[in-house]
């Protein structure tokens, strides 16, 4: 049969250098970090960068959750884990495997009473994450549970006691994290040893933002042993022997007898398209493959992803830190389309990814968590080092365009499921055009820009911006109460009126630049004007951006602390500072001196709770503070002072918040318990360890990247000879980085460097940066 190649990604292990494969990056990742309260698509060790296998341990998946964003799946305060699922997206989870020992048990029993299940208790010293690879001893049974993963594929290996009772559970029809209510599931078995299946579900976002569409995942499993026994179950009644099953709640149990120490391996193939294409998957990527060279092969994979961006130096603690974000920053967002290029439709239909001369899919489709706050971590790492994932990305939403006439904000299996109701899939297109990554179709490209910005006429709720119309007609949106859980909004007004004002103008700014690079006049004309929509919340009596009532007028009882109250996730103290593509603009409304003084009272105060929701254990932690690093809103201020002429502050407060808001433990990881959203927090804090950040999120025609104080000796960047002219940047310390945290002076390729700003284009031709530290601020240094 004909291979199909795994992803375009692999080729990083031949083509991007040798020198990333020495380190062991792997072991500088800690995927236990943060474990305690996160997402469901948070914890999955053993999957491949940007995989669409990904098995993982759930300690309470089948509890599911209310509004599909509550924190569930695993969780590291947990005691017992009660199967192995599959499928870890947002929105999308299913298919899992347990393996048991003694009498047969169909549920997965509860955390408070794990023998009424076939769930077990575990010890922490027995468990082993790494980046490909997951390894848990299950108490109850005496099983060693192991895991790893091609992209597509998912390997399974339990090693039993001797028994006469051993089982395998296959849960196909119930509740899995995100993934909503199943209403349906199917399996059965084909051959002695294999089977094959599907679960269809109806997640919370889709329910609310594409009303009649599902998502549908498919199965093709095989185990390496011949079982002794095998049957069917729903729920609790058994039917031994049983070939198939269908309906919630159904699954599959086949019977072993083992010697000590004896193994069954299970390979599962998915596919969101067929079982046909489940199966394709599987031979086309694991049929030669036993799980110790699958699990090679995955590490590998992970040690040239994560080697792309190599650390010198530094603390034991920050690199790990380091590591494990960049880690979270490619698991996330994981493949939707099979190796043959099939993919769904947003409307359910099967679509085909253009094929290359050899038969090859061109790119590949990604589900994604919407991409509110991405500008500000995971685009600005992709556009650094994994254009190549980027430009697959821009490709993908290009589909959902051509497929429904619209950009998704969101996506599950290419279903609408926008994450708070706003959509900056334009500005992510926009901002990899003014990169220079480019190979899409370019018209079309900026014609769904264009239209994400502007058009309102049968505008799907799924998309995102209900608010669309009154803002193109009054340059902001009005204030008005609005129940809708998820947006909030409609065509006349929001309840996140100034928040949807701040975020439309951004997007707007960002549209009119790649306008303007593509000499459409008219239309960056219109998109700058929409642009300054946030002047026009900007209450000078207050110096803050305040919600405008239906008749134009400021809120009264204003109160810069209350959230929800026109602003979404965040309050005034945060979101008057979301003006980033135009940062000298507001700094001249506030005035400089006020505005630096301010900006740093807000990090004081901020310090104290470790600059999100102090200790609190709770994804909104710190909401109503004057900062909140746990939520995307805020993730740019501290970068802020490189404008205001006092870049030693952005270098100080910068530095604070790695060390204070990021931890190393279960339940101080990304602050504590709050939201990591498929790697942003952990993507910011590369770009905060390299030194770079763009606060304009690559909106201007000519991007540049702000600098900051290394957290590392030196910092080594693979730049993709696909997309850029130069084989690596380089940026080099000259001093101590863990105990001198300002900038005294820089070169750039020999020459003095006086800028805060390293532009783009001489950041794509690779160069040499170096950075002399000092343990005092250089006032002087930045602001000419």
């Amino acid at each position: 049969m004909k291979r199909y190649r795994l992803l375009t990604l692999l080729l990083a292990l031949s083509t991007l250098g040798s020198w990333a494969q020495v380190p062991n990056f792997i072991d500088e990742v800690d995927p236990n970090i943060g474990a305690a309260h996160s997402r469901w698509f948070f914890y999955t060790p053993a999957a491949n960068p940007f995989g669409m296998a990904k098995p993982a341990a759930s300690t309470d998946g089948h509890y599911g959750n209310k509004w599909g964003w509550e924190a569930v799946g695993y969780d590291q305060r947990h005691t017992s884990i009660e199967s192995f699922v599959n499928f870890h997206e947002f929105q999308i989870g299913g298919v899992a495997v347990m393996p048991t020992v003694g009498n047969l048990q169909t549920i997965p029993g509860t955390l408070e009473s794990p023998d009424e299940g076939y769930r077990s208790r575990f010890s922490r010293e027995t468990e082993l994450a790494q980046p490909g690879y997951y390894r848990v001893e299950l108490d109850d049974y005496g099983v060693l549970a192991e895991l790893t993963s091609t992209p597509r594929v998912a390997f399974h290996r339990y090693t039993f006691p001797e028994t006469k009772q051993a089982h395998l559970i296959f849960d196909i029809g119930n509740r899995q994290g995100e993934s909503g209510a199943v209403t349906d599931a199917f399996a059965r078995r084909v051959s002695e040893s294999t089977f094959e299946g599907f679960v269809q579900t109806l997640p919370e976002y889709v329910k609310n933002y594409q009303a009649g569409a599902q998502v549908k995942m498919y199965f093709v499993a095989e185990i390496d042993q011949v079982p002794a026994g095998f049957g069917t179950f729903i729920g609790e009644e058994v039917h031994a022997s049983g070939e198939s099953v269908q309906g919630p709640g159904c699954g599959l149990y086949f019977n072993f007898e083992t010697e000590a120490q004896e193994s069954v391996t299970v390979k599962i193939g998915l596919s969101y398209t067929s079982i046909a294409n489940a199966r394709l998957n599987l031979q086309t990527e694991a049929a030669d493959l036993d799980f110790d060279q699958a699990k090679k092969q995955a590490q590998d994979y992970w040690n040239s992803m994560l080697g792309r961006i190599a650390v010198e130096g530094g603390q034991a603690e920050d690199r790990v830190k380091f590591y494990t974000g960049l880690y979270h920053a490619l698991l996330g967002r994981g493949l939707a389309s099979d190796c043959n290029g099939a993919y769904v439709k947003n409307n359910g239909a099967i679509g085909q990814i253009p094929l290359d001369e050899q038969g090859q899919p061109l790119y590949h489709h990604y589900n994604t968590d919407a991409v509110w706050g991405a500008f500000w971590n995971l685009t600005q790492l992709w556009g650094i080092a994994y254009p190549d994932y980027m430009n697959e990305f821009v490709n993908c939403q290009l589909d959902v365009y051509r497929d429904c006439g619209w950009l998704a904000d969101g996506i599950a299996t290419s279903k609408f499921v926008s994450g708070v109701g706003t959509n900056f899939m334009g500005q992510v297109i926009a901002s990899a055009y003014n990169r220079g990554i480019r190979n899409y179709p370019v018209d079309l490209a900026f014609e769904a820009v264009l239209k994400n910005e502007t058009g309102w006429q049968n505008r799907p709720e799924g998309v995102g911006k209900a608010d669309t119309q009154v803002f193109l007609e009054r340059g902001y949106v009005p204030y008005a109460e609005n129940s809708a859980y998820y947006t909030g909004s409609s065509a006349v007004a929001s309840q996140f009126s100034a928040s949807h004002t701040l975020e439309y103008s951004f997007s707007a700014y960002a549209a009119a630049q790649m306008a303007k690079s593509l000499q459409k006049d008219t239309a960056y004309n219109e998109l700058i004007a929409l642009s300054s929509g946030w002047e026009k919340l900007f209450d000078p009596s207050t110096g803050f951006i305040t919600p405008k009532d239906m008749d134009g007028n400021f809120l009264d009882s204003f109160d810069p602390y209350q959230v929800w109250r026109g602003f979404q996730e965040g309050n005034a103290f945060q979101y008057t500072f979301y003006v980033p593509h135009d940062p000298d603009g507001l700094i001249g409304k506030i005035g400089r001196d006020k505005f630096n003084e301010r900006l740093d009272a807000l990090f004081l105060k901020a310090q104290e709770t470790g600059f999100g929701g102090g200790k609190t254990i709770d994804a909104f932690a710190g909401l109503e503070n004057v900062y909140n690093h746990g939520n995307q809103p805020s993730l740019h201020i501290s970068w802020l002072f490189n404008f205001s002429g006092a870049p030693w502050l952005t270098q100080k407060w910068v530095r604070q918040i790695c060390d204070d808001f990021y931890g190393t433990d279960g339940i101080h990881g990304y602050g504590y318990g709050q939201d990591e959203d498929q790697g942003q927090l952990g993507a910011w804090y590369v770009m905060a360890g390299m030194g770079l950040f763009d606060v304009k999120g690559g909106s201007d025609v000519e991007p540049n990247l702000q600098l900051g104080m290394p957290l590392f000796q030196k910092v080594r960047i693979q730049l993709h000879p696909d997309y850029y002219s130069g084989t690596e940047f380089v940026i080099e310390v000259k001093g101590d980085p863990t105990k001198q945290h300002y900038i005294r002076s820089a070169s750039l390729n020999g020459n003095s460097h006086t800028s805060f700003q390293l532009p783009w284009n001489e950041f794509i031709h690779g160069g040499h940066l170096i950075l002399k530290a000092s343990d005092k601020p250089n006032k002087r240094w930045g602001i000419e």
